[in-house]
């Protein structure tokens, strides 16, 4: 019995296997491509805050967030799920664009660079937990879905928000508070 909402999408599978393949390649890949960027903008988050407390905190999460993109290829490969390189592509590109933007500073960085760094990482992590969350759900039906593996990755991506979304706060108190007067 399949227990997910709106398993319509879940007909055209392959006998013991819970989802359609063709539909969870595309998904998968469009996470990877988010993981990607994240990735990214974890470890230069890291990076630039090296010797701070707020690096100290983002140092472990980053190298998390890289660990949890391993995981993602890695259950990609015991799905069978090919991966597109251009996606990956994408998910760089797209995490080196979104650094032009205009930040009232020509030449240093915007004290708010952080926040939205922090802001930024907390949506990806939310959407990383979501994704952990559907293939999940999808192990109820699909053998080749390790349930314990995919509930670590919960709880880790979990533990990840609570981290960045207490810094990003921090921060936004820091740098708004500071600049208001």
């Amino acid at each position: 019995m399949n227990t997910l909402p709106n398993s319509g999408a879940l007909q055209h599978r392959p006998a013991g296997h819970g989802a359609d393949m063709k539909l969870l390649g595309v998904y998968l890949n469009d996470h990877l491509a988010g993981a990607t960027a994240g990735t990214a903008r974890a470890a230069r988050l890291a990076r630039t805050s090296r010797g701070s407390a707020l690096g100290r905190a983002l140092g472990p999460v980053a190298a998390e967030i890289a660990q949890d993109r391993a995981a993602l290829i890695s259950i990609m490969r015991d799905l069978g799920v090919p991966l597109r390189r251009y996606k990956v592509c994408a998910g760089w590109t797209g995490e080196k664009v979104g650094r032009l933007k205009p930040n009232g500073r020509l030449v240093r960085r915007s004290p708010l660079g952080d926040v939205l760094d922090l802001e930024a990482l907390r949506l990806g992590i939310e959407g990383k937990a979501a994704g952990w969350q559907t293939l999940r759900r999808l192990s109820a039906t699909d053998e080749r879905l390790d349930p314990a593996r995919l509930d670590t990755l919960l709880d880790r991506a979990r533990r990840q928000q609570d981290t960045v979304e207490e810094w990003r706060v921090r921060r936004a108190e820091e740098t708004l508070c500071a600049t208001a007067g």
